[in-house]
């Protein structure tokens, strides 16, 4: 007889997991594979871009790198993303300022499991699907913000401070992807000026998550530009090789805070993680060198505009309504009347392709599941470009026209 687990049963997989697992249910085959479409997948592609520099192929390990590694980070690493914002952004942050993590997602995951109980997270309606299992496991209290067709998925910044109701104990703490996962809609220039000197006020905080900060056409989006005074603030920024460095599988992330709050953060590494792995820091101090980032924004830039531009164009051409912004690597796309994501993807499971449903990306909807619950973004999808060879653009848009012909077709029977 099976004996009750020790472990919670409150802890789904993640909603692009669960897409994931029914896929390789339904198809046999796990996304990824030869033959599939991984449209639903949020990485960029890991060979060299066109006119972008050659991803390295080694790291040199020694005797020392065999130690156990720093709590808060190698320092070649620190020293190397300190100087990435410096140089790109005009900051004047520290090593000390600096906390390295194994990914992005430990590092956010960390700093909300940490925030004191008058803290309140404020996050967008429509957002990258871990964050509600994050606020979730950690215990956070949250409020979302409305994410809706008339404010274009991009609500201003004064509403995610609004203070209606709250009594003057609790504090505000925003979570928001800019570039934005999975709307591409970024805040850049004066808006995220103001979005950043709202977060350094009393009372306030912030968490950005900078994931795609390379995939604008600024070359470069961060709120460290703007931050006047880091040490006295609770301005917390996600950082990651994953999507702009093009090295999701080495797992190196960090978060940029307080000098008060990154000890704090190396405080937990010393018994939560004992550390990050020393080649893959070594590896990322590779890929920080400034020149060769300045290399890569460029060719970035290039590529991932092109496909954007491209497949809104088919997309808008074929009857779905795009409200993308202009940002990462994602369309944000809504089905004709009648249709929803979750037909729409047990319709392409057959064909080897897959996309994340809206309802994923709803941070209102419950954490397990409820037949009940009725998502406004159920005819909603995010369809990624990121890990799309330019090649694979008119087989790709074959096979999703051909998907929603045939699901119009049996809707209009």
């Amino acid at each position: 007889m099976q004996r009750s687990s020790f472990l919670s049963d409150d802890c789904p997989p993640m909603g692009i997991y669960e897409t994931l697992y029914a896929f390789r249910d339904s198809f046999g085959k796990f996304m990824g594979s030869p033959g599939t479409h991984p449209w639903s997948q949020g990485f960029p592609l890991t060979t060299q871009l066109t006119g972008g520099p050659e991803l390295p192929g080694s790291v040199a390990v020694t005797w020392e790198d065999r130690f156990y590694p720093k709590a808060w980070g190698h320092p070649l690493l620190r020293d190397a993303i300190a100087a990435h914002y410096n140089n790109f952004y005009g900051s004047r942050i520290t090593p000390e300022n600096v906390m390295v993590f194994a990914g992005g997602r430990p590092g956010i995951y960390a700093v909300l499991a940490f925030l004191k109980k008058h803290v309140e997270v404020r996050i967008g309606n429509v957002e990258w699907p871990a964050y509600l299992d994050i606020l979730t496991q950690t215990g956070c209290s949250w409020r979302v913000v409305p994410f809706t067709r008339e404010n274009g998925f991009h609500p201003a910044n004064a509403t995610y401070f609004d203070r209606s109701g709250l009594n003057a104990k609790t504090h505000l703490m925003p979570v928001i992807s800019n570039p934005g996962n999975p709307t591409g809609h970024t805040r850049a220039g004066a808006e995220l000026e103001e979005l950043i000197a709202m977060a350094e006020q009393p009372k306030n905080g912030i968490l950005l998550d900078e994931a795609y900060e390379m995939f604008h056409a600024t070359k470069g989006v961060s709120g460290i530009r703007y931050v006047k005074d880091l040490d006295n603030s609770n301005v917390f920024l996600a950082g990651a090789c994953t999507k702009g460095l093009q090295s999701p599988g080495i797992r190196i992330g960090w978060i940029i805070a307080s000098k008060k709050n990154v000890e704090t953060l190396s405080n937990f590494s010393s018994f939560g993680m004992g550390g990050v792995s020393h080649p893959s820091q070594l590896y990322a101090a590779q890929l920080l060198e400034p020149k060769r980032v300045a290399q890569a924004r460029d060719a970035l830039t290039r590529h991932y505009g092109m496909q954007r531009e491209r497949y809104g164009k088919a997309f808008a051409a074929m009857g779905l309504k795009v409200h993308t912004g202009d940002g990462g690597f994602y369309h944000w796309l809504e089905l004709p009347a009648g249709l929803n994501a979750d037909e729409l993807n047990r319709r392409l499971f057959k064909h080897g392709a897959a996309i994340l449903k809206g309802f994923d990306c709803d941070m209102a909807r419950p954490h397990q599941k409820d037949p009940s619950y009725r998502s406004p973004y159920e005819s909603f999808f995010r369809f990624s470009f990121g890990p799309l060879l330019p090649a694979t653009f008119e087989s790709d848009i074959a096979i999703l026209r051909q998907v929603l012909d045939e699901y119009r077709a049996a809707v209009a029977r």
